[in-house]
């Protein structure tokens, strides 16, 4: 049965987002295509217009699957469809875990798309020569790669959204057990949460800083911070935000579980 609610998830989530996915690659191509001609001034300026449209459409993606993943969870449990998804011969807990198994693929399938579009659109020698020198100061002082440095900011990235729409979720799920004002609600709650969990991710630090003076001179200092502890921040950071993401998956199942009130 959970298969069946993914299949049904991905199509109601792909039917918008295989739009962009298209509109961004498209783009991406006539971006390599226009920025290539070097002996066109008119060629250059669509080039431009076409990399600009790009970048818009690599945002949308971002912003569109985050706002999608937030409809359909409030389409499927809060509002008409919802009196057929809870008559379905399935726990309230698979019907929470197929949201976020197919908030989690679909979201790494966007991620995947915009690296794919931003290799097509702006690939060559001169640039990965270009951020190279940009990011090796910084590789050097993690003593990573560059490209170790890439998918550590791009894993950090991937975590955060997570985190925004799993809290999103909170917010829908607390947001709908009040009787009037739900949509009011549902926003705030969320973004309380949000901030909740970034505050937690501070708590969680100093109170590791008190643990180890390197990390407390963080809170208490200017000086400089080796470059150990700055890997010990990041391995710690990581932690904290993978154990927040799981304590809100349970958390959200057991405040669904606890029953849905419908309109």
């Amino acid at each position: 049965m959970l298969g069946n609610l993914l299949k049904y998830e991905y199509k109601k989530i792909y039917k918008i987002l295989v739009i962009f996915y298209i509109l961004s690659l498209f783009f991406a191509i006539l971006t390599r295509l226009f920025l290539t001609i070097d002996n066109s001034y008119m060629m250059n300026i669509i080039g431009r217009i076409c990399s600009g449209i790009t970048i818009s459409m690599i945002v949308n993606i971002i912003i569109n699957n985050i706002m999608r993943l937030w409809g359909c969870f409030k389409l499927s449990f809060y509002s008409d469809e919802a009196y057929l998804t809870h008559t379905l011969p399935v726990s309230k807990s698979v019907l929470y875990n197929s949201k976020v198994i197919s908030s989690i693929f679909t979201f790494f399938t966007s991620m995947l798309v915009i690296v794919i579009t931003l290799f097509i659109a702006y690939y060559s020698k001169e640039n990965m020569l270009i951020l190279k020198e940009l990011l090796f100061p910084i590789a050097n002082l993690y003593d990573s790669s560059i490209s170790g440095l890439i998918l550590a900011v791009i894993f950090i990235l991937f975590l955060e959204l997570l985190n925004i729409i799993f809290t999103g979720f909170t917010g829908l799920i607390i947001g709908h057990k009040f009787n009037h004002h739900k949509v009011a609600y549902s926003i705030l709650f969320g973004f309380l949460i949000y901030m909740a969990s970034q505050v937690i991710v501070l708590i969680a630090l100093f109170t590791a800083g008190i643990f180890n003076e390197n990390i407390m001179n963080l809170f208490v200092t200017t000086n400089p911070v080796s470059i150990d502890t700055i890997k010990l921040i990041f391995s710690f950071s990581l932690v904290v935000y993978i154990i927040i993401l799981i304590v809100n998956h349970f958390i959200n199942k057991k405040l669904f579980k606890e029953g849905v009130n419908l309109d």
